[in-house]
């Protein structure tokens, strides 16, 4: 080959697959924490995961991005294999857009995408704003590289030796081969089917054997999934399988097809395309797919079963009190940029429900001076600190990555949320501190004394639930956060009402100086677990109002 020609055909690959990356990384970049909770919202059955796996991928132009943050999600328990198998078969549809806009001839118009996209990157001062210009930038890039490969092919055309190589691909079985494994390594089937409509449309492949390309590059796409499942849990691995069987099998089902009827289905997408080869290759894509889909979809539950007698077994048990251990960002987590930050918060929520349980074990060792819960406050508060130390290393990282413009501005936030947990578990060792004091000195609390610490405790437990829910975003947060407003008051009122009943106490001779100043600690004690609890509950939204004001002194500047 012509080497100008090589290289002419190299830098347009260049350009195309990194113009594919710049525009799916910005979209996910832009709009990935809304796209992934709607991921989260919509899929609680299977045929609307479908439709969301669908419109998912479409936006995100990449199958790949999707089944990557698919499987992270069922590796965090953010999702069952039954919702990620749904929309693993939606995404297997949306993955055909980006054939069918490389189809119609938009190469002309790149350069303004470009030139636009460019100028709003190099001269805006929104951050957001320039996410969005970037995607304008890789659907620029993208179609520059088309057109540079289209040049490129059009001088191959004349060179006998590459023409030769591409007429002895006849063998269906190796088509299917080949599309695997250069799909394989791209990890990309809009990559492959783009490059492989390029060729059909120049007249330097035949259509019927482009087919069972098309064929081996659906199975080639699973890769990524499969690469990421491999680091996960095990029903990460069989979500990954989802994707791997689906596709084998739509394989198995449109080879037979083909290979009995192949003529009747040129013929049909000559006949839905209009006589265009690029865009027959590119309705071959689509019409595979939805079909595969439609046949495949009443046997979801059976492709699911299937993963369960390939990856056997259960992963250990990892309970959100085991000790010294990280559920959702430890060693056998999928990390994925979209996922980061959600990981990150329900790794929070169990280190919260940890400091919230010590609590009142430690509230229940002050009274009965129980040796075992004093010992497992301690030993608990130990759990508390690694993974305070853990999550904010994790958080170090993640902020250096590049992350959804809405994840990154909570990174911050989630900083907050670790320390105010942190501070709520020293109070438990701060109360069972006061335990053992109690026990040395032979201190005893009066009736009422219990009584006014066991109400304070039981608005502490109030708060502390309401501010989880608002921080994890459960139910109604603005209901949530106005109790916990009226909460936070309350407890200030009780604290402030109880302080003055034991001084009274004390100056009646009703209990001993030892025991009102523990009592005092404790009340001001559970009064600061309060404050702790709504900062936890503020902590996102304060952070989202900051964002504003900065972006409204933005514009006015």
């Amino acid at each position: 080959m012509n080497t100008v020609l090589l290289l002419q055909m190299m830098g347009g690959l260049g350009l195309f697959l990194y113009g594919m990356k710049v525009m799916s990384d910005s979209i996910e970049n832009a709009a990935g924490a809304k796209l992934r909770g709607i991921l989260e919202r919509l899929t609680t059955n299977r045929f609307m995961g479908m439709l969301v796996g669908v419109l998912f991928t479409a936006a995100l132009q990449s199958s790949s991005a999707c089944t990557v943050m698919v499987v992270s999600f069922v590796n965090s328990g953010l999702m069952d294999l039954y919702q990620a198998a749904g929309v693993i078969f939606g995404a297997n549809i949306g993955t055909t857009v980006t054939s069918q806009l490389v189809s119609f001839n938009l190469s002309e118009y790149a350069p303004i995408f470009l030139l636009v996209g460019v100028v709003i990157v190099m001269f805006s001062k929104n951050d957001k704003i320039k996410k969005w210009a970037a995607i304008l930038v890789g659907f620029g890039v993208l179609f520059l590289g088309l057109s540079t490969m289209s040049s490129a092919m059009a001088g191959v055309k004349e060179d006998p030796y590459v023409m030769g190589i591409l007429a002895s691909l006849t063998n269906p079985l190796l088509a299917i081969l080949v599309g695997t494994v250069v799909t394989g390594v791209i990890q990309s089937s809009s990559v492959t089917v783009s490059i492989i409509l390029l060729l059909c449309k120049g007249g330097l492949m035949d259509i019927h054997i482009c087919l069972f390309i098309i064929l081996g590059c659906n199975i080639g796409a699973c890769v990524p999934a499969l690469l990421t499942g491999l680091a996960g849990k095990k029903d990460a691995k069989r979500t990954a399988l989802i994707h791997l069987y689906f596709n084998i099998i739509g394989t198995i089902i449109m080879y037979i097809i083909l290979i009995f009827a192949g003529d009747y289905v040129v013929m049909l997408l000559e006949k839905v395309s209009g006589g265009d080869l690029g865009r027959e290759i590119a309705n071959a894509h689509t019409i595979f797919k939805v079909f595969q889909v439609a046949v495949l979809f009443p046997f979801l539950p059976m492709i699911v079963k299937l993963t369960y007698l390939t990856v056997r077994g259960k992963d250990k048990e990892v309970g959100y009190r085991s000790q010294y251990t990280l559920q959702y960002i430890g060693e056998k987590v999928v990390f994925s940029p979209a996922t980061a930050v959600v990981d990150a918060v329900r790794e929070l929520e169990r280190m919260l429900s940890l400091a919230s349980e010590n609590i009142n074990r430690a509230m229940n060792a002050l009274i009965t001076l129980d040796h075992e819960d004093i010992e497992e406050v301690y030993d608990v508060e130990k759990n508390i600190n690694f993974l305070n130390h853990s999550i904010v290393n994790y958080l170090v990282k993640v902020g250096q990555m590049n992350l959804p413009v809405d994840d990154r501005r909570q990174i911050g936030a989630l900083f907050h949320v670790a320390n105010d947990i942190e501070r709520i578990g020293d109070h438990a060792e701060n109360v069972a501190d006061a335990a053992r004091t109690r026990e040395e000195k032979g201190i005893s609390f009066s009736k009422q004394a219990q009584t006014e610490m066991g109400e304070l405790l039981g608005m502490v437990n109030d708060i502390i639930q309401y501010s989880m829910d608002c921080f994890a975003g459960n139910g109604n947060v603005d209901e949530k956060i106005e109790m916990v407003q009226e909460l936070e008051n309350k407890i200030d009122v009780k604290e402030r009402e109880f302080q003055d009943r034991h001084i009274q106490r004390m100056a009646n001779n009703e209990c001993s100086a030892e025991a009102g100043m523990l009592f005092s600690d404790i009340i001001s004690g559970l009064e600061r677990v309060g404050d702790h609890a709504t900062n936890i509950a503020f902590a996102i939204r304060d952070s989202e109002k900051e964002d504003m004001s900065v972006k409204q002194a933005a514009l006015r500047v």
